[in-house]
């Protein structure tokens, strides 16, 4: 904020989320937070079933892979994630960099028309910090479910609840597949994302103003 009054020349003390404008700047923050989390979370899923069809594939083209006469193509499943990890991590990357600067800009302009010349910084200002609380808060849910759906798991395989084969453990595997992208994917991203938005916010101030 002092930065900006700054480089403004205009006093900047308070983000007022009293105001419409600047309310719903703290709302887009929010949605951010958990469309971000979805884009990665669908990420995951479309990588693995590129590799599910590709396995599929080597079986049916190889079928001494079932009886170890045949080796698989290791070297394919995993050229399959390295490309689909960068390349389905495009959205949600783009999300992350476009959505302050876009905020920014169109309330400026909003701003100018209705008197208000600081109105584009204290909007982001306001996305910037519902990300952040937002962010921090899904991180943690992400990261705790994830780790106890893993977790659950594992202890149902050392015999616990019927062991392996029972219908706990069933549960627990199909737990544990949408607990890994959660504690591995979408939880640790949303740190970056935080840190991300903040930088952005920073760097690409002059333009809000």
């Amino acid at each position: 904020m002092d930065e900006v009054a700054s480089f403004a020349q205009l006093p900047f003390k308070e983000v007022d989320i009293a105001v419409p404008e600047i309310f719903v700047g703290g709302l887009l923050g929010s949605m951010l937070i958990f469309l971000f989390s979805a884009w990665a979370c669908s990420a995951v899923g479309k990588t693995a079933q590129e590799v599910v069809k590709e396995v599929r594939r080597q079986f049916i083209e190889r079928p001494g892979i079932m009886d170890y006469k045949e080796k698989p193509d290791y070297g394919r499943c995993v050229a399959i994630v390295a490309s689909a990890s960068l390349r389905e991590m495009i959205k949600p990357g783009a999300l992350a960099i476009i959505s302050p600067m876009a905020v920014g800009v169109v309330f400026r302009i909003l701003g100018h028309y209705t008197g208000q010349p600081l109105l584009g910084a204290k909007v982001v200002a306001s996305m910037l910090m519902f990300a952040t609380v937002a962010g921090i808060l899904m991180a943690l849910f992400l990261n705790t479910a994830g780790g106890a759906w893993d977790n659950a798991k594992k202890y149902i395989e050392t015999g616990a609840l019927g062991g392996k084969g029972s219908e706990s453990h069933k549960a627990a595997v199909t737990g544990d597949t949408v607990g890994d992208p959660f504690k591995d994917t979408a939880g640790p991203s949303l740190h970056v994302l935080i840190k991300m938005l903040a930088t952005i916010t920073l760097v690409m101030a002059p333009i809000f103003l």
